[in-house]
């Protein structure tokens, strides 16, 4: 069974229509949207993908994941045959929450110099892959260039 529908038309200053459809439980009282137009929407154009880079390093571990490296060392020595896992993530989480900004402070400046060296060889490297568009292009204009040179001398 269809379900009826409830128009209201109404001609604003705009010229957009705009209906009423009932609610799902059938009653007359529902939510205003505005017409749709007939006309098809253009397609956005589709935003190039970056390729991946191989070369790009690696993100750095907060303070946290380098406090979880050293608690899961020490966890695993009080605790050699424990293999649960949720178990040694849920004492770390507890005893990082309980931890003062004191006992966490070798934890962040440890995690802030290697931001410091990741940003360094994000920078290098977003250097290098500038100078290497700048030099040679990308491929497909190459090949394009190389195709039209083969044509050029027959």
């Amino acid at each position: 069974m269809a379900r009826k529908r409830v128009e209201a038309e109404s001609a604003t200053a705009t010229g957009t229509t705009t209906s009423m459809v009932r609610g799902k439980d059938g009653s007359a009282f529902g939510r205003w949207k505005k017409a749709t137009s007939t006309e098809p929407k253009a397609k956005k154009a589709k935003k190039e993908k970056k390729g991946n880079n191989p070369n790009k390093p690696k993100r750095p571990p907060t303070a946290f994941f380098i406090f979880m490296d050293e608690f899961r060392k020490a966890f695993k020595e009080a605790n050699p045959d424990s293999k649960d896992v949720k178990k040694v993530a849920k004492e770390a989480g507890e005893k990082w929450k309980c931890m003062t900004d004191e006992e966490k402070k070798p934890y962040v400046s440890k995690a802030a110099e290697l931001k410091a060296e990741y940003d360094k060889a994000l920078e290098a490297n977003n250097a290098e892959i500038e100078d290497d568009q700048d030099e040679g292009g990308s491929e497909k204009e190459g090949a394009e260039q190389e195709v039209q040179e083969v044509l050029d001398e027959e």
